[in-house]
């Protein structure tokens, strides 16, 4: 029995991998569009299907809340090369319902990190504030649009690719549109 989940991963992958059984696939999404959503465990096989999609179909980048503190930083970075390199035609920002970066507790997340050690001058040089940094919100549907905002306003993303604004539902897998990016 293995001890230690990085042991436990690598056990399981043994008994995953099969020569053979998993055609190579190329680089380039297939359906020719990326998502930038949350990082959110629930979204995990289950926000691709409800999409229609699977393996192989489209770029999907992620991170705490799906949002965009700096407007050249790496989830623009991303989509620019999803757009120039591998050939992406349409952006999908998803947010989600229930999502825990709607509710941050600055203080609390302050004092949990000096509880583990981090020093409070590396938190006080975060640019910008704390708050800020890790991308707290209070309305997903309101972060889903200023982030398709921050995305269709760079000037490194061409103005003939549509950025679409959604929100799943983490419980019945329901997509809404919030910004319909042909319009």
């Amino acid at each position: 029995m293995s001890d230690t989940l990085l042991e436990r991963i690598l056990e399981a992958n043994s008994k995953f991998v099969r020569p053979g059984a998993f055609p190579p696939l190329p680089k380039n999404p297939q359906k020719q569009f990326a998502i930038f959503t949350c990082m959110d465990t629930r979204l995990v096989d289950f926000l691709e299907p409800a999409m229609g999609i699977s393996r192989g179909d489209a770029k999907v980048i992620k991170n705490a809340g799906n949002t965009v503190i700096d407007p050249n930083g790496g989830v623009i970075r991303s989509l620019v090369a999803a757009v120039f390199m591998l050939g992406v035609e349409e952006i999908f920002v998803i947010g989600h319902r229930d999502c825990g970066m709607a509710d941050v507790d600055i203080d609390s997340l302050r004092g949990r990190m000096t509880a583990r050690g981090i020093e409070e001058s590396a938190i006080d040089a975060l640019v910008p504030e704390l708050g800020q940094w890790i991308g707290a919100f209070s309305c997903p549907e309101e972060n889903v649009s200023r982030v398709v905002g921050i995305i269709r306003d760079s000037p490194l993303i061409p103005r003939d690719v549509p950025v679409h604004g959604l929100i799943f539902c983490p419980n019945d897998g329901h997509l809404e549109v919030i910004c319909n990016g042909y319009e």
